[in-house]
């Protein structure tokens, strides 16, 4: 491989500039700049979360930057290449491996100075750790589970489910029954197929989620076709929406603009820390329940505790430790706390926890109570994907999409999906 002369000098340049001349060491004003994904709501307590750090630290320039998740991983992966990254990166699911491995991220242990990391939970601690290095830091403790609708379920005259017993063939039923029993364009479920839900039901049938401790994937194709077999026999039900009403969802990421969020789905999988945000846009109480098949399936539980992101910091960052304040002011200080609540999951630090308990939001308790439940119940072991599974989620959708519209069947999907997971990751 030959390297032009311009080319070694930028590197240089880059290195010299990320080494040096950082005015934080110096107590002198610097700027840094901090990125997300979410909704106005969550930009409005964020951006107020960041009011406070810079009044607590006046030397210190926040410039935020937020977008629909969506476009936000595409905008990343841009700006990283050219070379313009922000400081302080939310990361989520596979990603921060991802560009840990790349070489993107700082590991944490170089600004442990301005950085606390000793009042976090050590199993979220663990979702931002590789290769026995720190890339990321918790934001909050999140779960996946089932959001329900209990106003749908009781107008269709059909009891909500006792999630400690209830299986796949409950959900399929339950899900029938709310149908045939609504209004023509109310659903008993959204289509639930996702990464997540199939990770959880791999893991329940073969003790492996998607992928392998030791690299690679793990799910089977049998698994993956009788995942298939089953959304599409909800789909031909009637329990969910027909394929094209599922893929104009699969471009939706706003709670706002779901099923659940519009009234029209009693069931739909999802992470906890959105539950309020379903609330809000359904107008209406909504909880969550265990996944069904935790307590039916041989080999076990499938669900899992999560850390819901991770702030990383950019390994080329000017400022990293005017970066891992902000950062340590956003998970472990109750000023910021009071903002932000559970937007980004049910804080890691049990200080903070325990604040927000005191003066806990009655439309926040749910999600604090069902964390809580699952921590005693789920079983921990949650595997990260290796580079490359971030393609998951657009292989998945792909594939769904050609099974659900009936171009694909069960068994062409499933050998498709996992032979394209497999050269994602290889």
């Amino acid at each position: 491989m030959r390297i032009t002369i311009g080319l070694v000098a930028t590197l240089l340049l880059m290195l010299s500039t990320a080494c040096g001349n950082d005015d934080a060491d110096t107590g002198g004003p610097v700027t840094i700049r901090f990125s997300w994904w979410g909704n106005d709501d969550r930009a409005k307590i964020t951006n107020q979360a960041v009011d406070a750090f810079e009044k607590a630290n006046p030397n210190i320039t926040v410039k935020t930057e937020s977008i629909d998740f969506n476009s936000y991983f595409d905008r990343l992966a841009t700006s990283v290449a050219a070379g313009d990254e922000p400081d302080v990166i939310t990361m989520g699911g596979a990603y921060p491996r991802e560009y840990a491995d790349r070489g993107v991220l700082l590991d944490m242990t170089a600004v442990a100075g301005d950085l606390d990391l000793s009042k976090l939970d050590e199993p979220a601690l663990s979702n931002g750790n590789f290769d026995g290095k720190q890339y990321g830091v918790p934001t909050g403790v999140n779960t996946y589970g089932v959001v329900v609708n209990p106003a749908i379920f009781k107008q269709a005259g059909v009891k909500v489910p006792n999630d400690d017993k209830w299986s796949w063939n409950d959900y399929v039923r339950i899900a029938t029954d709310i149908s045939a029993k609504s209004q023509k364009g109310t659903y008993g479920s959204d289509d639930p197929t996702a990464p997540e839900t199939l990770d959880l039901y791999a893991n329940q049938k073969t003790g492996e989620g998607l992928y392998s401790k030791k690299g690679g994937i793990a799910i089977d194709k049998k698994t993956v076709r009788d995942w298939f077999t089953m959304t599409t026999g909800l789909k031909n039900k009637g329990a969910t929406p027909p394929a094209d009403v599922s893929a104009e969802q699969d471009a939706q990421s706003a709670p706002e603009q779901t099923l659940m969020g519009q009234g029209k789905a009693a069931m739909m999988f999802g992470w906890s820390n959105l539950l309020t945000a379903y609330q809000q846009a359904a107008g209406t109480n909504l909880v969550m329940l265990r996944a069904p098949g935790e307590t039916t399936e041989k080999k076990g539980t499938g669900m899992w505790l999560q850390a819901s992101q991770l702030y990383t910091i950019s390994k080329r960052s000017e400022h990293p430790e005017a970066a891992a304040k902000l950062i340590d002011f956003l998970v472990s200080d109750e000023r910021a706390a009071d903002l932000i609540k559970a937007d980004r999951g049910i804080p890691a630090n049990e200080e903070i926890r325990t604040h927000l308990e005191e003066n806990l939001d009655p439309a926040a308790k749910p999600e604090y109570d069902f964390v809580d439940r699952m921590s005693k119940l789920v079983d921990g072991d949650f595997v990260i994907g290796p580079t490359g599974s971030t393609e998951s989620v657009d292989i998945l959708t792909r594939v769904n999409q050609a099974v659900l519209f009936g171009q694909s069947s069960p068994d062409q999907g499933a050998d498709q999906f996992v032979t394209e997971l497999t050269n994602a990751v290889s």
